[in-house]
């Protein structure tokens, strides 16, 4: 299909260690792996994406952003651990492959994940494709019914209750949120301010 995200050329900057990253895949993996073609796909704002293919197959690569400081929101050892405990029980998702943690291969740690093919929606319909309001119906429907089986998944058995710690969440999340903005805040928004009223009384910027 055309309007399948297509891999370019590496942006510079951007290029894998090919010869160590090959030796460790060819030590790590079964199959024929006497030489690779690596490409990136363009899309995204956040960890980088990269096309593996192999004389038989094609992967996915990916790994943080050049420089990233942010560990927690490029942890790849977490986002490989997500696609393997998920993996025996919810067949939407790519099968992961294998994971790297050892910084010397290609500058960061990474995983391999395989290949899965479809159209992205992104901000944009893609150019010949005819979404109609019947169409973005069926998919809303089909994003709340997948959120819905997501959090009807079984957790205890399948070990994804090792995944975070499911006490104390919510609060968890809007104590950082509400940090993270006033760290951020250049001109006080009345509603932010509002809504960040952890006593019902006055903001407080914790």
């Amino acid at each position: 299909m055309s309007n399948i995200d297509k891999p370019i050329t590496t942006r510079k900057g951007e290029e894998l260690h090919e010869k160590t990253l090959l030796n460790f895949l060819r030590e790590n993996l079964t199959g024929n792996w006497d030489s690779i073609n690596i490409k990136q796909f363009p899309g995204g704002f956040s960890n980088l994406t990269y096309l593996i293919s192999t004389a038989e197959k094609e992967f996915v690569l990916r790994k943080p952003p050049i420089g990233a400081a942010i560990k927690s929101a490029h942890d790849m050892s977490r986002e490989f651990n997500v696609l393997s405990l998920l993996n025996p029980i919810y067949t939407k998702i790519p099968k992961p492959i294998l994971f790297c943690n050892n910084q010397e291969i290609i500058g960061s740690p990474f995983y391999l994940m395989e290949r899965v093919k479809g159209i992205i929606l992104r901000t944009k319909i893609p150019k010949g494709i005819d979404i109609t309001s019947n169409h973005l119906k069926k998919l809303s429907l089909q994003s709340i019914e997948n959120l819905v089986e997501l959090h009807n998944l079984e957790l205890d058995k399948s070990n994804l209750i090792s995944l975070g710690k499911p006490k104390g969440y919510v609060k968890r999340q809007v104590v950082g949120w509400t940090k993270r903005y006033f760290k951020a805040e250049i001109d006080p928004i009345k509603s932010m301010n509002f809504v960040s009223r952890m006593d019902g009384k006055q903001p407080k910027r914790i």
